[in-house]
């Protein structure tokens, strides 16, 4: 059956990847070839179409900031429509988009975070940018679902990123053997509010501040990312001083990279909305 696909098959092989999907995040088995052979009758497609639709299946899963099989490397060019798919039945499961319902598929990370440092790699530059079609169409998805207003809203999975950032910076500080700076640190947005144009209070091994703002996603290292009016005067005020830690990857192998002011040497920042006032 040539052709494009219809929403019916769509629907079909969507919600028979995120039933893999969530046994691959548990760690439970699964056999992939015979979801596919399963699926064949249901929606009339060969091995091998449904295997390369899978594939695609990832593809929109990165550009939307979520995990993806990894046996399924993410191929592009994909229809429209599939898109719409995915975003169909995330819409119908939205407990699969809060951090402590999916991390309660497997054992609690918590366990494992009390002494144990991030991998932190170096930011995303032009040098190591993925082709420009390819880059062009997560960006296309981004901007249609608002992926980074919808990481910016769920408080949840803010909460769990700032949370990990903190054990990291204690862990540092630990092994740098200034265990009373790792005790000194302060959970900012936890105890006082968001106001302060930073999460975290932390420290440098020298005692300097480590003011940091933590951004956390569950997707790839160019997911994009709200920042504040606030939190960007912040940097601008405590140049030497601020942090932005990004965590990447967060509801598999949480990964992390530091931005430092100006900001604008490392993004684009674009206004995402505008204050109305009367004349």
């Amino acid at each position: 059956m040539a052709g494009d696909w219809s929403d019916e098959q769509n629907d079909a092989i969507v919600a028979d990847y995120f039933a893999m999907l969530a046994d691959d995040i548990a760690g439970r088995p699964y056999s992939k070839s015979e979801h596919n052979r399963l699926l064949q009758p249901v929606i009339d497609r060969p091995r091998g179409s449904i295997e390369y639709k899978h594939q695609n299946i990832s593809a929109v899963l990165k550009g939307l900031g979520q995990v993806w099989i990894p046996g399924y490397k993410p191929a592009f060019n994909f229809q429209a429509s599939l898109v719409d798919a995915v975003v169909r039945w995330l819409d119908r499961h939205p407990d699969w988009l809060a951090p402590a319902a999916r991390m309660a598929m497997g054992p609690s990370p918590s366990v494992f975070w009390e002494d144990a440092m991030l991998w932190i790699g170096p930011p995303p530059t032009h040098s190591n940018a993925p082709p420009p079609d390819e880059l062009e169409q997560m960006a296309a998805i981004a901007r249609k679902y608002d992926v980074a207003e919808r990481d910016a809203r769920n408080r949840a999975l803010g909460r769990a990123g700032e949370k990990r950032v903190l054990a990291h910076e204690r862990a540092t500080l630990r092994a740098a053997g200034r265990t009373d700076l790792a005790e000194r640190i302060r959970w900012v947005s936890h105890v006082d509010g968001d106001g302060a144009g930073y999460d975290i209070l932390s420290f440098d091994p020298d005692g300097s501040d480590r003011l940091i703002e933590v951004k956390t996603t569950n997707g790839w290292e160019r997911t994009p990312f709200h920042i504040t009016r606030n939190e960007l005067a912040v940097a601008e005020e405590r140049r030497s001083d601020w942090r932005l830690v990004r965590l990447w990857n967060f509801a598999r192998e949480p990964k992390a990279f530091e931005l430092r002011p100006p900001l604008e040497a490392h993004v684009s920042l674009m206004a995402a909305s505008y204050q109305a006032t009367f004349l």
